[in-house]
């Protein structure tokens, strides 16, 4: 039986018919509630896992580590501890932006527990180095970290549009930012120093298990350019340009979203890209 303080520890859920775990781990400001526009799509093949990250939705906020979560592995290890007390095998991993990340860091180390991983808006490092485009200067990230420290609210305000795009609904980018507000300051400006200041590249290579890299058109988060350069340096990596704009596909586009990742599944050798139903918004 699972242990019962994981599920408390990260407000676990467990739902639909299926036997192959589908475990969707949710991006930096968010919680599990952002599934919510694709959970039905898999609940009859899959037993869909739920969780929050240390701080965010219903999580036990007594659990945060300071020492822990300073750097991404210690969420790894949150993946992990999850992963052993459900005892789930063969699992498909979803990972929205930072948890893409954090579910690479999972497979490196457990890869046998792992089936495929599924990576929405990935990004191993933020910062622009040398050739590599990460998106983003040290100081504009400095100053987004400096403002977070001031006046959390107007950080929210400022990079919930950013995430969710231009071209997507007022109520997604509204959505975004009630988020951004209910996580707890404190431990979201460690997390946020953990995610944007983090360098990952190094371990790209190590990523065995094959992996979907979904990359979003206008994505001023993860650019496409990252999306290649994850592509092209992990060993079982398919990447998949998707008509979605902005950082948040399956908040703002669920159908292709939920049409990529099902014909991945199914058809893991088939041909890309995957057409994207009529009225997929």
């Amino acid at each position: 039986m699972p242990r019962p303080d994981i599920r408390r520890r990260h407000n676990v859920q467990v739902v639909g018919h299926g036997s192959r775990p589908l475990l969707l781990a949710h991006g930096f400001g968010c919680d599990q509630a952002m599934w919510r526009r694709i959970v039905p799509a898999f609940s009859d093949d899959y037993k869909v896992v739920l969780f929050d990250h240390i701080g965010a939705g219903r999580s036990d906020l007594s659990a945060y580590s300071a020492e822990r979560h300073a750097s991404l592995d210690g969420y790894a290890s949150d993946v992990l501890e999850i992963c052993a007390a459900l005892d789930l095998q063969d699992v498909v991993f979803v990972g929205h932006s930072v948890s893409a990340t954090v579910g690479m860091l999972a497979a490196i180390r457990e890869p046998a527990r792992f089936a495929r991983l599924v990576l929405i808006g990935p990004t191993p490092c933020y910062l622009n180095d040398g050739p590599y485009q990460g998106g983003f200067e040290r100081a504009d990230l400095l100053g987004l970290l400096d403002m977070m420290e001031k006046n959390y609210f107007s950080w929210a305000g400022t990079l919930a549009p950013m995430i969710v795009g231009a071209d997507n609904p007022a109520e997604d980018v509204a959505e975004l930012q009630e988020s951004f507000c209910a996580t707890d300051p404190v431990i979201a400006r460690q997390f946020a120093k953990a995610t944007f200041l983090s360098d990952y590249r190094g371990v790209v290579p190590s990523v065995a298990v094959p992996t979907l890299i979904m990359q979003c058109a206008s994505d001023a988060i993860a650019p496409e350019r990252v999306g290649r350069y994850l592509a092209e340096r992990m060993p079982a990596a398919t990447l998949h340009l998707m008509e979605a704009t902005g950082h948040c596909p399956h908040l703002t586009h669920p159908a292709e979203t939920i049409a990529v990742i099902r014909r991945y599944l199914a058809e893991p050798a088939a041909t890309w890209p995957v057409p994207m139903p009529s009225g997929a918004r």
